[in-house]
């Protein structure tokens, strides 16, 4: 089977993992949206990657999904709203012993994946390591984290996982990934929707904590109700930490709003709400907090789902 590394999306973590796995001299190849991107690619040379204020550049080939040749390993690190589509004009390319990474925030893009491609393994990815754009191409590793993958529908071990150990990407097998998914989720649906609606740093919702603890108990008790109450645990003291822990930062989704970039609200606030129906618990706040932050995507023109 062949080794090489297929990654679709050059954003901030897509160029993380490329970069250190070329420079660990392992077989890389991106996979760009269309042939305009390729073409500003090539003619910026490579990735860059900058850690502690050094840079070092890696001309890492590039294709298009509509490139030819089989693809055995993809790490998909697009928005979660672009997984599934990317991976349908992906499927005539994917081999049928192959396998997929979905490093995606949020819940459900995964099993929007995984339906498309029932005979490819689907390996998740819950992430905390911290990297953003500067530029085009051009990504700063800005916090070192930890990476988590696990298989739902499979606990075995991938042989390649030593590959990313051998380029210093920190990983950790679980075969407990859903509940390293609910969590972060959790985490998420708690903090960003807040700092969008109050226009602030995540430390600014110190000033909101009556807030936040509502929506973390609601979250904690929808954990519960549906299997996952190792990710409900003290949830709110971790809510209160990280809140802290970064309260120089703008979150990811605040950041997105600024911008005028489509969120990922589906995929974390949005799928919270709809587990919560399917399951018949009842989180006000949690859908008050939807509505709230619905109205306000759409007041600044941006979709909500």
């Amino acid at each position: 089977m062949s080794s090489t590394w297929h990654i679709l999306g050059a954003g901030s973590l897509g160029t993380l993992w490329a970069c250190r796995l070329a420079r660990a001299g392992k077989a890389v190849r991106l996979i760009l949206r269309d042939p305009q991107r390729l073409q500003a690619y090539q003619q910026a040379g490579g990735l860059t990657l900058v850690e502690q204020d050094q840079a070092s550049k890696y001309a890492i080939p590039a294709e298009t999904a509509e490139s030819r040749g089989p693809i055995h390993r993809l790490l998909v690190a697009c928005k979660a709203y672009d997984a599934a589509p990317a991976i349908a004009r992906l499927a005539p390319r994917l081999a049928q012993e192959g396998e997929v990474v979905l490093l995606q925030n949020g819940l459900g893009s995964q099993d929007e994946v995984a339906e498309q491609i029932p005979h490819l393994r689907c390996i998740f990815a819950s992430s905390t390591e911290g990297a953003f754009r500067e530029d085009d191409w051009r990504v700063r590793f800005a916090g070192h984290g930890f990476n988590w993958l696990g298989d739902p529908a499979n606990p075995a071990t991938p042989e390649w996982l030593e590959e990313l150990h051998d380029a210093s990407i920190p990983t950790e097998w679980t075969v407990d990934i859903l509940t390293r998914l609910w969590r972060k989720l959790a985490l998420n649906c708690a903090i960003n929707p807040l700092t969008v609606l109050h226009d602030c740093q995540n430390g600014g919702l110190l000033g909101h904590l009556p807030e936040v603890d509502a929506i973390s108990a609601e979250l904690a008790r929808l954990l519960h109700c549906c299997g996952q109450p190792e990710a409900a645990e003290n949830l709110d003291e971790e809510v209160q930490r990280v809140i802290v822990a970064t309260s120089a930062n703008y979150s990811s989704m605040y950041q997105d709003v600024r911008a005028g970039r489509r969120t990922e609200v589906h995929y974390l606030l949005g799928h919270a709400c709809r587990t919560a129906e399917r399951h018949g618990v009842e989180v006000p706040q949690l859908e008050q907090l939807h509505q709230r932050l619905v109205k306000n995507l759409h007041a600044r023109g941006l979709p909500s789902a």
